[in-house]
């Protein structure tokens, strides 16, 4: 698929006729707590596993991740990445069930200072909310029980689409769903490849948050709470 670079305006600059806005989730709205590998080794100890520490089965999680081709966020595909983790060491056929059930649990996940005042900011201005998300079936509870479901008019979720990010059909149907134009739909990812050049092929607005890095790009912002300050919705 050829690339498309998006026209985007200065991320200080007002972009006009934003009347939705939707959410990548994952490194967006919330992120593991205290880290991947923290919530794996702890799994792990309850069966017997103590040979890696949570810092290098989260860098053992990363290279596993970036190696990733096309990963499309089934239960198999977890477990193939679980397993690549820990490997070299044996797992007990136990233990990916129980991990897979862990990261459904709120406690081991962190939602990011701005998400909350932000997304209640955008709700009392008239925006309307969604969720655009690589994710499984996991995602709707886990929303709800982090207290975010009640903030979206809709919830777009790769497992029930039966397409991932950067396929423009999750935009579209976004953009269906709140009943608005796609020029209309703003998106907000942490990935310059989903959530960006995506939702540019499907004819929407994109922006990338970098919450660690400097800025490089027009379109990226380092705070949620930029749209409060940077979109219009007249």
């Amino acid at each position: 698929m050829q690339s498309v670079t998006p026209s985007l305006q200065s991320s200080n600059t007002p972009l006009p006729r934003v009347r939705a806005i939707t959410f990548d989730v994952g490194g967006t709205l919330i992120e593991p707590w205290p880290s991947v590998g923290h919530v794996y080794a702890e799994v792990a100890s309850k069966f017997g596993v103590r040979t890696i520490a949570p810092q290098q089965l989260t860098a053992n999680f990363i290279r596993a991740w970036k190696a990733q081709t096309h990963f499309d966020y089934r239960r198999k595909s977890w477990f193939a990445l679980v397993r690549d983790t820990f490997a070299p060491v044996e797992l007990p056929p136990e233990f990916f069930p129980a991990v897979y059930d862990r990261f459904a649990a709120p406690d081991v996940w962190y939602v990011y200072e701005d998400v909350v005042p932000t997304l209640t900011g955008l709700k009392e201005r008239g925006f309307k909310l969604g969720i655009i998300s690589n994710w499984d079936e996991r995602l709707r509870p886990l929303l709800a029980r982090l207290v975010l479901a009640q903030f979206f008019d809709c919830q777009i979720i790769s497992c029930e689409v039966g397409a991932t990010k950067p396929d423009a059909r999750l935009f579209q149907q976004a953009a269906a769903e709140l009943d608005v134009a796609p020029d209309e739909l703003l998106h907000v990812g942490d990935h310059h490849e989903f959530d960006v050049l995506g939702v540019a092929r499907a004819g929407s607005q994109g922006r990338q948050i970098e919450r660690r890095r400097p800025l490089t790009e027009p379109w990226q912002i380092a705070s949620l709470r930029e749209l409060l300050a940077g979109i219009s919705n007249h």
